[in-house]
């Protein structure tokens, strides 16, 4: 099983009541594939960018579930059939440990690099302010 993310448009012609319904039913078109549902959020009206079939508004709603991949295209025939869902789209969601093992491989390395820089003493790094002084005059009498 993989894991899938749903983004869908829902009519804004339904009521708050009448999206939450729509929502259940979708879940369980997932759930007669054999996924699993992992997340659902609340759909929420949206003013849309540009009109969809007319309209100017939609609810937006997520779904995060599992299914086997065999099982997908069933379920986007059924997403297609469906005449309240304006658009749709599913997306294949990576697991958290791959994720942080690819952040890893590009974390930039906080010591000296390979580039000539050399570590810094204490020594070094501490400067009096009576030789930032110093200079200061050196430099302005010049």
């Amino acid at each position: 099983m993989k894991s899938y993310e749903l983004t869908y448009l829902i009519s804004a012609e339904l009521t708050e009541e009448e999206a939450r319904a729509f929502q259940n039913k979708i879940a369980s078109l997932i759930k007669e594939e054999g996924g699993i549902l992992d997340e659902t959020r609340m759909p929420f009206r949206r003013k849309l960018a540009y009109p969809i079939k007319k309209q100017i508004q939609a609810f937006l709603t997520f779904l995060n579930f599992q299914l086997d991949p065999s099982a997908l295209t069933n379920l986007e025939k059924k997403l297609k059939e469906e005449k309240q869902v304006l658009r749709y789209l599913i997306l294949i969601r990576k697991p958290l440990r791959a994720i942080k093992e690819r952040a890893r491989a590009f974390k930039v390395p906080s010591g000296p690099s390979s580039f000539g820089e050399k570590k810094l003493t204490e020594k070094e790094k501490k400067v009096e302010l009576k030789e930032i002084e110093k200079k200061l005059e050196e430099i302005l009498k010049e």
